[in-house]
């Protein structure tokens, strides 16, 4: 039988055993039933406390193990109570407490890159598009969180302002070709002396000037412009290299013309002194034979003559006549120191050196006939 059929008493499985109850118990008495194996019930209906006091001991667990947390080892950790600064932490391992401080790790071993680019107006009127990338690293997490808004933007602006401005001070030739170091290095003193009053806690570690070219409209003649001004600089650096290896062979000959008329003058000026010596020291022998002496200067006169000019013997034979000898050819081929004899002429002690001219004519006196001085 059902237990809802008519006559049926006692089998009700919510418990109606005499039919006078119309429904299912009420949740607050299944709830009193079930706290009340707990430790009974107080008061009326109130809470065990001993449960509370489980419940806030896991709670206070929870808790304390969620304020743990970690700042690497390229990370300094900015911590915030009730959202205002209180402390800077470093690397390791650390503990906050949750819901009432906020830790924020800061990389600042990272090296950060951030480009600009744009077209600019050059101090010629040319407008040139130029690239820049700025490489910088948080060094003051502490300003780089709070001191602006947004400070990579605020770097972004600085810089294309600072490129504007040395770009607007350069002309364009040195922007494209030999003034990019200048341009690079003048950016980044203007960048550094823009953000240095906002604090942005960031240090510029490099400023790298990208590429610079041209409006597409005008590249062609600019790159046209740019290979002369290339060919120029090689020409004048081959040109310095010739200079380079011209100058010290001219050097060297200047030094030894130098040498040579500083030896010249030394000879003149010491065979002008020992002329002076030697006739001061003939003088004595002159004032004592005049004649004597001046013969003999005369012989050493006509031998030095002589000895710079080709010697010829003549012989004369009676129908007129002549017969050259060569003597200085002769002394060469026989290697004879003495003059050769030719006929019945006979030169004089004087006229035998290999050096001179003689002409001996036949039946002259002793002295060797007539002699003259004659040249090839």
């Amino acid at each position: 039988m059902a237990w809802n059929e008519p006559g049926n008493k006692g089998n009700d499985p919510w418990g109606n055993r005499g039919g006078n109850d119309q429904g299912p118990p009420d949740l607050d008495q299944v709830f009193r039933k079930l706290t009340s194996r707990f430790g009974g019930n107080r008061g009326g209906g109130g809470i065990n406390a001993a449960a509370v006091g489980i419940a806030v001991i896991l709670l206070a667990l929870v808790w304390g193990l969620s304020g743990f947390y970690k700042i690497e080892e390229a990370e300094r950790g900015v911590v915030l109570r009730f959202g205002q600064y209180y402390e800077q932490v470093g690397p390791g391992l650390g503990w906050k407490a949750t819901f009432i401080d906020e830790v924020i790790p800061v990389n600042v071993n990272n090296i950060r890159e951030l480009p600009a680019s744009g077209m600019m107006l050059t101090m010629d009127e040319n407008v040139v598009a130029v690239q820049m990338k700025v490489q910088y690293r948080i060094t003051d997490p502490r300003a780089y969180l709070f001191n602006v808004t947004n400070p990579d933007e605020s770097l972004n602006e600085a810089m294309d302002s600072a490129l504007r401005y040395v770009v607007g001070h350069t002309t364009m030739d040195d922007i494209l070709t030999t003034g990019r170091e200048q341009v690079r290095q003048d950016t980044r003193v203007e960048l550094e002396g823009i953000i240095e009053p906002y604090g942005l806690g960031l240090t510029v570690v490099d400023v790298n000037l990208l590429p610079a070219r041209p409006p597409e409209e005008v590249k062609d003649a600019f790159d046209d412009a740019i290979s002369a001004q290339e060919d120029e600089e090689r020409f004048v650096r081959e040109a310095e290299a010739y200079a380079r290896a011209v100058e010290p062979e001219a050097r060297g000959r200047v030094q030894r013309m130098e040498q040579e008329a500083t030896a010249y003058r030394e000879r003149v000026t010491l065979e002008a002194q020992g002329e002076v010596t030697r006739f001061v020291q003939l003088l004595p022998q002159y004032l004592a034979a005049p004649e004597v002496t001046r013969e003999r200067l005369y012989l050493e006169t006509m031998e030095k003559v002589f000895g710079n000019t080709s010697k010829v013997m003549v012989d004369t034979e009676g129908n007129g006549s002549m017969f050259y000898l060569p003597l200085d050819k002769i002394i060469e081929r026989s290697g004879s120191k003495s003059a050769p004899k030719v006929g019945a002429s006979q030169m004089s002690e004087s006229d035998s050196q290999p050096s001179g001219t003689f002409n001996t004519n036949r039946g002259a006196n002793n002295r060797g006939g007539s002699i003259r001085q004659g040249r090839n």
